[in-house]
């Protein structure tokens, strides 16, 4: 049963791709923000979005937690319609919808040549993050979790490893190991902190715990490196601007509690600055 059920889903993404790529990115993107809008709430309770909003914001008026949902729900179906844009992003026109703050810090790092840690969250559109990250020249390799459906997670793998970041590391143990090999290689890695991790520990996250990955600070406590926060935010459309904050060096008796906490408290001022654009469906303090 949910072979088939993933097969028609799969089916329903491909016609859904070959749509937006016969509409043109700007048109696809609009029209599908307004379609997932109303389609979203069907793939996930609301009741877990309401929680988490009321959590990192108590004190929001309904109309307001209103309008993130919605917003939350049309930028997942701008992000779907944007993948079949992906060469167009990295290679073509496209290119030049990306407005990049920080561009001599990736220089920098490309410079000194020593391997750094970039850390950032589900944003709109992430997947931009690691494609400026390695077009600019950097070595590096980005940690995903693999999709449910096997049929289209073979498609979107391709994309990634194509036009996102080649080296791409899925989400685990095994994927733990392959980090330390591309790290000791000087190959920077790229991570999300914001999605709840069953290997982890809790800190807190907009005042609550909730468990979060340790793998930065892990990483730091073992090789002294350094950790770059990374920010990506929808301007207009399909245009966007990407942040490279500075690179974080942390002291050598701060523990991976307190790197954790930190990199907690980055994340929420990231999420603070634009909320309708962080994908608040996960479910992040259970």
């Amino acid at each position: 049963m949910k072979t088939i059920k993933y097969f028609f889903q799969f089916l329903l993404i491909l016609f859904f791709f070959l749509i937006s790529k016969t509409l043109g990115a700007k048109i696809s993107s609009n029209i599908s923000y307004q379609i997932f809008k109303l389609l979203g709430p069907f793939f996930r309770p609301r009741e877990i979005i309401e929680a988490n909003i009321n959590r990192a914001f108590p004190s929001l008026n309904r109309q307001y937690i209103n309008k993130i949902i919605d917003d939350m729900w049309g930028n997942y179906g701008r992000i779907l319609s944007e993948y079949v844009y992906m060469k167009d992003f990295r290679l073509s026109d496209l290119s030049n919808n990306i407005e990049i703050k920080g561009l001599e810090i990736l220089e920098s790092i490309k410079k000194e040549n020593e391997p750094v840690i970039f850390v950032s969250g589900h944003f709109n559109n992430f997947e931009l993050m690691a494609m400026q990250i390695e077009k600019s020249g950097i070595n590096l390799a980005a940690i995903y979790r693999p999709l449910n459906n096997y049929f289209l997670n073979g498609i979107m793998e391709k994309i990634r490893k194509k036009y996102i970041c080649k080296n791409q590391i899925k989400k685990g143990m095994s994927g733990t190991r392959q980090l330390l090999s591309f790290f000791k290689k000087k190959t920077s890695i790229a991570l999300m902190i914001d999605q709840r991790v069953s290997q982890g520990i809790k800190s807190n996250f907009f005042n609550k715990p909730a468990f979060t990955t340790t793998i930065p600070a892990q990483f730091v406590k073992k090789f002294n490196c350094k950790i770059v926060p990374i920010y990506i935010e929808r301007k207009k459309n399909i245009n966007f601007k990407l942040t490279i904050l500075e690179p974080l060096q942390y002291a050598p008796d701060e523990t991976i509690e307190t790197i954790t906490l930190s990199l907690n408290a980055i994340l929420e001022k990231m999420i603070v600055k634009n909320p309708s654009q962080w994908i608040w469906s996960h479910n992040r303090w259970k």
